[in-house]
């Protein structure tokens, strides 16, 4: 009777100690997936952020040129034709400006989105190996259990021989 007891409690940590590896594995390819997720992530970031220096780049050169244009169209005063041609290409280059800008705040909001989404992803990655560590601690804990009895069981055994 206590030797199928024992048989028995080997039996249930076998299976615990698999289910427990196999936890373990599982957990390990979704914190693979989520690192792979951040990479990318971090690396739309990178892409964003360059964007948005050209894009500044490009909106101080859009507003020195209407700058430089504004103050020419003053200048010329009252000179009919090419005043017009200027006051169009102005309200042109503005139009450009207010593009820019609008370019310019879209990146900066999806940099912003993006941000927060690898903060979140990096914090689901600790999640999980912290997870991971804690199913390979009580699968080494179910190894040294599942020894232990293996160990008292072959004891018992060589006691029952020797009688």
């Amino acid at each position: 009777m206590a030797l199928e007891g024992i048989k028995a409690k080997m039996q249930q940590l076998r299976v615990q100690a698999d289910a427990s590896s196999s936890k373990v594995e599982e957990l390990t390819a979704k914190v693979k997936t989520l690192e792979q997720e951040n990479l990318a992530k971090e690396q739309e970031i990178t892409s964003l952020t360059h964007k948005n220096q050209t894009l500044e780049g490009e909106l101080e050169e859009l507003h020195g040129r209407h700058g430089d244009l504004k103050k020419e169209v003053d200048s010329m005063g009252g000179q009919g034709t090419q005043n017009e041609a200027l006051q169009r290409r102005l309200q042109i280059l503005e139009e450009e400006a207010e593009e820019a800008d609008k370019s310019l705040r879209e990146t900066n909001d999806k940099l912003r989105q993006t941000d927060v989404k690898a903060g979140h992803y990096e914090r689901k990655v600790q999640a999980l190996e912290s997870a991971r560590e804690q199913w390979e601690e009580k699968y080494e804990e179910m190894s040294k259990k599942y020894a232990t009895v293996k160990k008292e069981l072959e004891d018992f055994q060589l006691e029952i021989g020797n009688m």
